[in-house]
Formats: C-alpha cells, structure tokens, sequence
C-alpha cells in the first residue's frame, strides 16, 4: 500500500483486476498471420487446445473458435460490455438480430440486462498480410433496478468519439479518447440508455490515453467516494506522486485529489477507468452477474428454458462475408454503413 494519491500499485495479469462499478477488463492483443478463404489463420493450428486456446502460441490465441478466433455464441445478464478496438477487426451477431462488423477505433456497447446471446469473433480478413488485433473488453456492472431490462446494442464509431489533445507547460502533446465522460467540458457519446454510465452523477470515465515522451497531463479531482484506476499498458514508466512506476500496472488513484501523471522517455498508452460505486452485492458465475445466489440459479433456469431468445444464425462463430466494412444492423432493421476497414 502506497500513502498519498496512490491507493494501490499492483502488476497487470490476463485478466485485469477492477473495482466497482467495473467487474471485468481483459486486454487481448494478438500478432494474427494472413487469413485464409475461411478468415482463419493461415498456418497449422497443430499444438493449440482447439476450443480454449489461450497459449498465446506464436504470439496469439484462438480463443474459443476452432476456424475464426473468437468467442462464438455465448449468453450474458446482468451486466453490460464496452469493447474498444484499437486494431483489427470483430463481427458481432445476437440473439436479438442485431449484427456488425467494427475495428479501427470503433466501440460496441452492449446492454446483456434480462439476458443476450452473442459472438465475438475475429476474423482474418486480409489475405496479403497479417491481422493484427489490439482490443479491450471492460465488464460494466449494472445495478439491481437495470439488471432485467431490454438488451441494447449500439455503435460508438471511431469518427465520432471525442479525441482531445493537451499541450504541458513544455509543449508536449498528451492525446485522450473519451469513450465515457468528460474532459475539459467535452463530452463523450452517450453510452446504452439503462447504463449506469448514462448519469453524469455517476462520473462513469473510460478514457485511452497517449503521452508523447516527458508530457504531463493532469486528471481532475471527482469525490471522496470515487473509483479511479490507470492501466499502465505501453511504454517505459511515468511517474505519480514522486513515484515511478513501470509498464504494465495497474494504478489505484484517490478520486478526490488532482491527480498529475508524468511521462518518461518513451510514448506510453493508459487506460482510465473511474466511477461511482454502485455498490451492491456481486455474486457472479461466468457469464452471469447478479445479487445473490438465488438470481444466478434463476439465469441458468431461464437460460436453459428459454436460450435467452435463441440464436438466428447459421453458425455459433458466425462471421460477415470478408469484403464487408464497418457496419451495424440493429433489431429493428436499421442499417449503419461505414467505410471499409
């Protein structure tokens, strides 16, 4: 334990430690070779735990797919999904109808709520080079009141997410992009409609952060009751509170103090995640996440009696044609086209 502005310092694993209202973050970054006529890697799969590969074999994974990495169907409640994607490519299909194609700099927000089948696969689009993939999944919590309501997909596109940058003292650039919250009075996009994210009261902030080498940036004092942690990802080290600090860790932060974040000589990336508490029991098991045990013995019940409304497609790793770009179809037919990936 660390006096001061720190809380906690503590070094990344797989999976990355969070607090309320978080639950959940994984960063998966993966060096794909070329595709093959499936969107499958072209090279031998021979040695991988096909169905639950995450040797990081070769310097990537397969994950639950046995042709496309990915994780095919599988259902989710009580919660919401915010996946950023720094690079590549996912496709998304659920249990609602809705579907899509996003990468680049694109976020997909999904509500689970009262229950939601869906894939998340990675396909290897590009024949002629490899497919790299860089992408973070955060697991937001939703309260007890939120926890049944109406899935809900939707898009944050990587054109329209606010990208702010600030100049230190000394004229070096640091570069946040503001998928929750705010920053200087700039607002994000709006996230799902029941997310507890929606209430600015909340200061629900997920923001990826880039320093030039040697840039300060400051981030602003919120409350007492605040959650706020940094994941440290890329770079050499930068310094908080007179403390060094090298890549790779995770930074709890006190959320009623200004925080100042120096850079060192390298370019670093960080991930912020700060928020309100919600705090209310968690009890979770897999893909469920609820308040108490009687309520996860209640989703596999519903689960197994309703598929939590089925699955339309032809395929559990279902996948869109390669030549598709960036696109959302929603459950009521409504189509976002965007440019090719």
């Amino acid at each position: 334990m660390v006096q001061g502005k720190i809380i906690e310092i503590s070094k990344l694993g797989s999976q990355w430690q969070t607090s309320d209202p978080y639950l959940f973050c994984v960063h998966h970054k993966d060096a794909y070779p070329k595709g093959n006529d499936k969107m499958g890697p072209d090279a031998s799969l021979e040695g991988r735990n096909i169905g639950s590969d995450f040797q990081n074999k070769d310097g990537w994974n397969m994950y639950h797919g046995d042709t496309v990495p990915g994780f095919p169907q599988h259902p989710h409640r009580g919660f919401e999904t915010v996946t950023i994607v720094l690079q590549g490519v996912v496709d998304h299909a659920d249990s609602s109808g809705a579907a899509g194609r996003y990468g680049a700099g694109d976020v997909q927000w999904l509500t689970a709520g009262k229950g939601c089948n869906h894939t998340e696969m990675f396909p290897l689009i590009n024949k002629e080079k490899d497919n790299p993939l860089e992408l973070f999944q955060i697991w937001l919590n939703l309260p007890s009141k939120d926890k049944f309501v109406e899935p809900h997909y939707k898009m944050l596109w990587s054109e329209d997410i606010p990208v702010i940058q600030s100049k230190d003292h000394n004229g070096k650039t640091s570069t946040m992009r503001i998928i929750s919250g705010s920053y200087k009075g700039i607002k994000s996009l709006k996230p799902s409609p029941n997310s507890w994210a929606g209430d600015e009261n909340n200061h629900v902030s997920i923001w990826i952060i880039k320093m030039e080498p040697n840039a300060v940036i400051e981030l602003p004092e919120v409350s007492p009751t605040l959650n706020r942690t940094i994941y440290f990802y890329s770079g050499a080290n930068i310094n908080i509170d007179e403390t060094s600090i090298e890549t790779y860790h995770r930074v709890k932060l006190a959320g009623d103090k200004t925080i100042e974040i120096k850079n060192g000589s390298k370019e670093s990336y960080l991930l912020l995640l700060e928020g309100e508490p919600i705090g209310e029991p968690v009890v979770s098991y897999g893909p469920f996440v609820m308040t108490s045990e009687k309520e996860i013995q209640e989703a596999f019940a519903d689960y197994r009696s309703t598929g939590f409304g089925g699955w339309p497609w032809s395929r559990d790793d279902f996948v869109h044609p390669k030549e598709k770009g960036r696109f959302a179809q929603y459950p009521d037919g409504t189509i976002e086209e965007k440019n090719t990936i």
